[in-house]
């Protein structure tokens, strides 16, 4: 069982090295990452970008070139297409963001001919070690759909369920978040909750134990679900948080990094590859588990 982040690195550096596509890599806290995972033996880290911008930010870090395979390319457009392709084409690769706008690598990511796209809509997934919890803790969806219904939620759970998979959770314990945990029809992460609960009951999401509505505090404390009589099995001891939308998602995860040091993993999920997408904002030992944790969603994804 992976419980701490060092636990995820040592499960990334136990498997076949994976092969890791940078998309305009000139980003010198991109690099810092990628330089990380490479002296780990994660990955093996293709470049895409305008080389002589890629190898002044290599040398500006002190990382000698040797050992990275670059492919020039000046347009961002064309670097993104590139390396899109790359991984598209290839088992046991996966993307990285550099310095370009996420519009533009997304745009072809989700390209119809030769992206990475599947039947549910892309989503943010993190997983968390956070200090007073007692074990790694998921959570969804806080950077990319704005304000899912139920049906959007059920794929984002979907997608969510592949890379709680990937840190060894089989059946991922997920519970669904409002401001409160009793059905109210004027609040409508209520109800998604009651319909999301309904569809797992049914056998309609498979693949894990939905339960809810939970305010925050009964789906992480036990305690907290006692004194309020909540009698779900998996309240106080969920694998994994379901946001109600992306700014309570944001919130929670900038609480968690800025507030409370959690230390964090993140992937753009959905694809038929792991996309790494981090912030400029998340440290470089966040973006290195970022990687870690993509390398293993990519082994099962080969």
């Amino acid at each position: 069982m992976i419980k701490t982040m060092n636990d995820l690195v040592e499960r990334a550096q136990a498997l076949e090295t994976k092969t890791l596509v940078v998309a305009v890599a000139n980003d010198h806290h991109v690099l810092e990452a990628v330089h990380k995972a490479k002296e780990a033996n994660i990955i093996r880290p293709i470049l895409v970008g305008d080389e002589a911008s890629i190898l002044e930010t290599l040398e500006d870090l002190g990382i000698e070139k040797e050992g990275y395979e670059i492919v020039h390319i000046v347009s961002d457009v064309e670097a993104c297409e590139t390396a899109v392709k790359l991984v598209s084409q290839n088992d046991g690769y996966f993307l990285m963001k550099g310095y370009v706008d996420t519009a533009v690598i997304l745009r072809a990511a989700l390209d119809k001919d030769y992206g990475l796209r599947t039947k549910n809509r892309i989503s943010h997934v993190t997983v968390m070690e956070v200090p007073n919890y007692h074990k790694l803790l998921m959570m969804t969806d806080g950077a990319m759909n704005i304000d899912p219904d139920a049906a959007i939620k059920q794929e984002i759970i979907e997608n969510a369920i592949v890379i709680a998979n990937a840190i060894g959770i089989d059946e991922p314990k997920i519970g669904v978040l409002a401001a409160v945990e009793k059905i109210n029809p004027k609040m409508q992460a209520t109800l998604d909750a009651e319909t999301l609960v309904a569809k797992n009951q049914k056998g309609e999401i498979k693949g894990c134990i939905i339960g809810g509505p939970f305010a925050l505090d009964n789906a992480i404390n036990k305690d907290a679900a006692e004194t309020k009589g909540i009698t779900d099995p998996i309240a106080g001891n969920v694998d994994m948080l379901l946001m109600p939308q992306i700014e309570s998602g944001n919130i929670f995860y900038k609480s968690m990094m800025f507030l409370a040091g959690a230390k964090s993993a993140s992937v753009i999920a959905g694809a038929t590859k792991p996309i790494v997408l981090t912030s400029r904002a998340d440290s470089t030992d966040s973006k290195f588990y970022s990687i870690a944790l993509s390398a293993l969603i990519a082994d099962i994804k080969q």
